[in-house]
């Protein structure tokens, strides 16, 4: 067995991942990382949208400079559909360059593999984990090839797709699915994002480049079905539902989807084993919380790492600590995400007057505007 060579294991190379990696370096502590995927592996298509507090993040760990395509958003304008009310966010109000960032998925994990290789991160591509065990001093990692490594403190940063993901403590099944492609509008973008919200679900337009990038959330009955549309059809139904805002739409690109749900695993943070990012939660898309939690989870455990004495490293005392200065982010994200959801896809017309007072309340009053906005670009410590 390989152990005690590495002050932590990270499994997933993922941005979750290698931001801890790059994180811990930092800190002086040694990782390692096991990535299941080949190195060459094709880049994920999805779209990213990095709040401001992610930006500082990397920018702290000098991978910021590397991104190429990213798109600023100056401005958030939020509405609900055949219904009054209307809020807007600007990053000018808040006294920071943009509100967050669009940049795609691909952009950000070449960057941060780089930077793992410049830094002389150990990585393992194509090394599968098959199981995790707690020892006295040590936790070790089982790999499908029948070796074991040990390590002080494993973090699980691989996203919830690993063979060991224990049974969410907390689970919703939206019953929605996000349709998602690029589209371009009649009107240009001016860096100014759109969260929709209709009785289906919340539709989002988030500026990419010259495009926006769309997320559609449809009720899984209409979601496939409107996927397939031609893109004629497509793009009529998409202006039926989204309204004339961005004047017409005028192309889409090819349309993916996937299930929408709420999932809380947990930190687990037990045995010396700690899970991060989508390994300890998944979230609903809307407002774009779930992975500037998961990096969020990655500076914090470092942080935390960093400050603790080497001897102490994956102790109870540790892990416990970790759990509680993330708590508060953790479910005050999935919180704000699962109201949002639960309140705004539906017809219910008292429901309908309340969300129009709220948005109203949100337009008009710049402390409840400015507490919001500082909460969506750095969580629970804005």
């Amino acid at each position: 067995m390989d152990a005690g060579l590495n002050d932590v294991l990270i499994v997933g190379a993922g941005p979750v991942g290698a931001v801890c990696a790059l994180a811990l370096m930092q800190q002086g502590v040694a990782a390692h990382v096991l990535e299941a995927q080949p190195e060459d592996a094709r880049a994920d298509s999805r779209t990213l949208a990095l709040a401001h507090g992610s930006r500082l993040i990397l920018d702290r760990l000098g991978v910021w400079e590397r991104l190429q395509g990213v798109t600023p958003i100056t401005r958030i304008h939020i509405s609900q559909r055949d219904a009054l009310g209307v809020a807007r966010l600007a990053a000018d109000e808040l006294g920071v360059p943009a509100l967050g960032y669009v940049l795609p998925y691909a952009e950000l994990a070449a960057a941060l593999k780089q930077a793992l290789r410049e830094a002389g991160i150990a990585v393992e591509y194509g090394v599968a984990v098959a199981r995790i065990e707690s020892a006295a001093d040590a936790a070790i990692v089982h790999t499908a090839d029948a070796r074991t490594l040990g390590a002080p403190l494993v973090a699980v940063a691989d996203g919830g797709r690993g063979n060991a993901v224990p049974i969410p403590r907390f689970e919703r099944d939206y019953g929605q699915i996000a349709v998602v492609c690029d589209v371009e509008t009649e009107l240009p973008h001016a860096n100014q994002a759109f969260e929709r919200f209709t009785p289906d679900g919340p539709a989002a337009l988030l500026p990419k480049g010259d495009r926006y990038a769309m997320v559609w959330s449809a009720s899984n009955a209409d979601a496939q079905r409107i996927a397939a549309l031609p893109d004629d059809e497509f793009l009529a139904t998409l202006q039926r539902h989204f309204g004339g805002r961005q004047g017409m739409f005028l192309q889409a690109g090819p349309r993916k989807t996937f299930p929408l749900r709420l999932a809380y695993t947990g930190s687990d943070t037990a045995g010396r084993v700690v899970r991060i990012g989508n390994a300890a939660q998944t979230l609903h898309p809307v407002a774009g919380q779930g992975f500037n939690i998961g990096l969020r989870d990655a500076w914090e455990l470092a942080s935390l790492c960093g400050d603790t004495p080497r001897e102490a490293l994956g102790s109870t005392a540790m892990l416990a600590a970790y759990a509680r200065g993330r708590r508060d982010d953790v479910i005050g994200g999935l919180g704000f995400t699962d109201f949002l959801v639960c309140t705004f896809s539906n017809d219910f017309a008292p429901l309908r007057h309340a969300r129009g007072l709220g948005l109203l309340a949100l337009e008009a009053v710049p402390p409840l505007k400015i507490f919001v906005a500082r909460r969506m670009m750095f969580g629970a410590r804005g």
